[in-house]
């Protein structure tokens, strides 16, 4: 059984596998080579090697975010968009070139555990990523966003515990950690991340455009969810943990640990390609009133609008991008969620 829920591999079409080419990671993610001390045997082994050497051809990420308060009297969603978050760490496996990090928190009974999480748990994610080259590196990668969740959690727990009176906030989560062109999505809770990509047609027709869920959802009615509550001596009721909590895994909500409510994230894993558009990670505001499908395809409608304003300093491309990421949370504020909005936008291109 593999470690990870892989998604389908895309439909082959022309140039669409990710080539192994002599190039470098794009200028937006370029960060200090790591250096290695060989002796004269390795470096003999490497003047052999030189031509075999290549670097993996990265795709070129950027992230997009708009938040909407909609009619709550507090705004406790928080959100972190890391491109780059190799200052972060001390150092990194020589066979990765880039690590990213984009997240989406969605606070409940106070904004303190979004918050919490937001600040630290990318920290924690740094502290524990593998520091050497390993040939199990997706096994390391998953003991890393398992052990941070549950870090996270736990010092979340303990804060909340030691105040007067003791806070009782919760937070869903849903974190997409890019290693080179491989996502990694971690997810607690009702929050989603979904990617539109393009698939080839049947034969004379257009490409159509798939969306795939990169994350599960987590709440007391799915059977297996249901099933860990009741074993642990809680109830369902009324679709709530105890009649009150919404979703049935989180960050903090200490009362209903007890429960059955649990740290532990779903984790899945996808390899982008060239013909992957975007990413969308955003909190159940925004699928309260989209569905995955209507969310990519409005997505997919501002990219294609001519009078997308332009802003100084900015691409063509990434006003399309700007503009699509805010006109979707409007767009949800508009029909009718008063939940908190928030929503990254994460563009993929090759």
């Amino acid at each position: 059984m593999d470690l990870f829920d892989d998604l389908p591999e895309p439909t082959q079409t022309a140039g669409a596998s990710v080539k192994e080419v002599q190039s470098c990671p794009s200028e937006e993610f370029r960060g200090e080579k790591r250096k290695h001390d060989c002796g004269p045997k390795d470096e003999v082994l490497e003047d052999k090697a030189e031509d075999k050497k290549v670097c993996k051809e990265l795709a070129r990420l950027r992230g997009y975010v708009a938040a909407r308060r909609g009619e709550r009297e507090e705004m406790q969603d928080a959100h972190v968009l890391l491109p780059d978050m190799s200052n972060c760490l001390s150092s990194l496996p020589s066979q990765v070139s880039r690590l990213g990090y984009f997240a989406v928190f969605d606070g409940h009974g106070g904004a303190r555990a979004s918050q919490f999480a937001a600040e630290n748990l990318h920290h924690t994610l740094a502290s524990k990523f593998p520091k050497s080259n390993a040939d199990n590196l997706d096994k390391l990668i998953k003991k890393c966003l398992l052990d941070t969740f549950r870090q996270t959690d736990d010092d979340f727990l303990k804060k909340a515990s030691s105040q007067k009176p003791a806070w009782k906030d919760g937070s869903t989560a849903t974190c997409m950690l890019v290693v080179d062109n491989v996502l990694y999505v971690a997810n607690l809770g009702d929050s989603r991340a979904v990617l539109c990509r393009s698939e080839e047609g049947d034969e004379g027709c257009e490409k159509k455009c798939v969306t795939l869920a990169l994350s599960k959802e987590h709440n007391p009615t799915i059977y297996e969810e249901r099933i860990r509550i009741q074993r642990a001596g809680g109830t369902v009721r009324d679709g709530r943990v105890l009649g009150v909590l919404e979703v049935s895994r989180s960050i903090g909500d200490g009362q209903y640990k007890r429960c059955g409510v649990i740290s532990t994230p779903d984790l899945r894993r996808c390899q982008l390609t060239p013909s992957d558009q975007f990413v969308i990670l955003a909190c159940d505001g925004l699928f309260k009133v989209f569905s995955p499908e209507e969310a990519i395809a409005y997505v997919r409608n501002v990219l294609q609008d001519v009078a997308v304003e332009q802003k100084e300093g900015q691409t063509e491309e990434e006003a399309r991008f700007e503009a699509a990421c805010q006109r979707l949370a409007s767009e949800a504020v508009r029909r009718g969620c008063a939940d908190n909005v928030t929503v990254i936008l994460v563009s993929v291109g090759f």
